[in-house]
């Protein structure tokens, strides 16, 4: 078995200690980002009972097991993401790159032609450690996002996109932003 650096020993002793894991932990949710999903949901109201919801880069399953609890049984979560991801009860899943078309029409088809009434991406790139490099790859996930939310998304339907923070940001948000907007950078 290879040994790890010490970089990555750092990161996951720190990783462990982080009070926001132990409390996913404790709690039953399969990542920290539930709290940020939590977080932003309190404060914008964008989770209701009932709602259609698409998850974009759901894996490993925290945001979409949040959606799960917060539309309660008439509502419908559907998740995809590049990678696995364990089944969730209530959660329909596609796994692939919704890029290529078997995968986005896979997508559509179990989406059906209602749309939803809510998108969310959490998708993120590779970091490389180079803003130079990782800013272009972020914010092409994230205009991808805003693609299927144009295509997805009923009348008067929410996205709550991800963006990496960086001298991109600006730029993206004025070009794309609502005139109602929250966003407050």
């Amino acid at each position: 078995m290879a040994r790890r650096s010490k970089s990555s020993d750092r990161w996951l002793r720190e990783h462990f200690s982080d009070p926001y894991v132990k409390r996913a932990q404790a709690e039953g949710w399969r990542s920290r980002a539930v709290f940020k999903l939590e977080q932003i949901d309190q404060r914008e109201r964008l989770v209701r009972p009932g709602m259609a919801v698409l998850d974009l880069g759901a894996a490993p399953g925290a945001w979409s097991q949040y959606l799960r609890r917060r539309v309660g049984p008439c509502g419908r979560v559907v998740a995809t993401d590049l990678l696995a991801m364990e089944p969730l009860a209530g959660v329909e899943f596609v796994q692939g790159d919704f890029r290529e078309q078997a995968v986005l029409q896979g997508l559509k088809d179990t989406l059906g032609a209602a749309g939803v009434d809510l998108l969310l991406s959490d998708m993120a790139p590779n970091l490389s450690g180079m803003d130079a490099i990782d800013a272009p790859r972020g914010m092409y996930l994230a205009e991808l996002a805003l693609d299927m939310a144009r295509e997805v998304l009923k009348p008067g339907g929410d996205a709550l996109i991800k963006l990496l923070q960086g001298p991109a940001l600006r730029s993206w948000w004025r070009w794309h932003a609502p005139a109602s907007s929250a966003f407050d950078a």
